[in-house]
């Protein structure tokens, strides 16, 4: 599965009519796309698909068509991203109409075309679950400790009476390892 960090952006065009393509981390999915309908009021159309992994790891997907002829333009978007396995990002197209009608199937190879053109354009990187923990040591092992937590994502560190407390976020892997290590050598 492969994800995004950072908003990418493609513009395509079809019997002149433009699709501005915005790939998104779905966590700024909602207001990405109340801010490109308020930056781009006169657009006919605000098409958006997305496919997301809640807390429990369930896969969400979705795709609106806004005012587009049913399943002509959310769901074609929305087959690129399965077929390209793009999970916890969203894509958002907007369309200014050029003028030609361009018909149900010109509609949905139009609005694939411009997801599969974002896509290509952004810097793919591995999706992994993530996971997060707080690991503990006394004053005498706190520099053992961070020594263990080199390359890792600490969130937090706390002092408390009896030593640190370190919260760590990262990968599902490398959290369980590092807590497995941690545990071994206080045993």
């Amino acid at each position: 599965m492969k994800t995004i960090t950072t908003l990418q952006f493609c513009e395509t065009e079809e019997k002149r009519s433009r699709f501005l393509a915005f790939l998104v981390p779905y966590a700024d999915y909602e207001s990405e796309l109340e801010r490109l309908r308020a930056e781009h009021p006169k657009a006919n159309h605000h098409v958006s698909t997305f496919r997301h992994f809640d807390k429990d790891k369930r896969l969400h997907e979705g795709a609106k068509d806004d005012g587009e002829p049913s399943g002509s333009a959310g769901m074609p978007a929305l087959k690129v991203l399965q077929g390209e396995d793009m999970v916890n990002v969203a894509v958002i197209i907007v369309r200014y109409f050029g003028g030609i009608k361009l018909g149900t199937g010109g509609m949905a190879r139009a609005y694939a075309g411009a997801a599969k053109a974002v896509i290509e354009t952004a810097d793919l990187a591995d999706f992994q679950h993530q996971a997060t923990t707080t690991l503990k040591a006394s004053f005498d092992r706190t520099s053992d400790l961070e020594r263990l937590l080199q390359g890792v994502n600490i969130t937090d560190r706390r002092y408390t009476e009896d030593g640190i407390e370190i919260d760590i976020s990262d990968d599902e892997e490398t959290v369980a390892t590092k807590t497995e290590e941690w545990e071994r050598l206080n045993y």
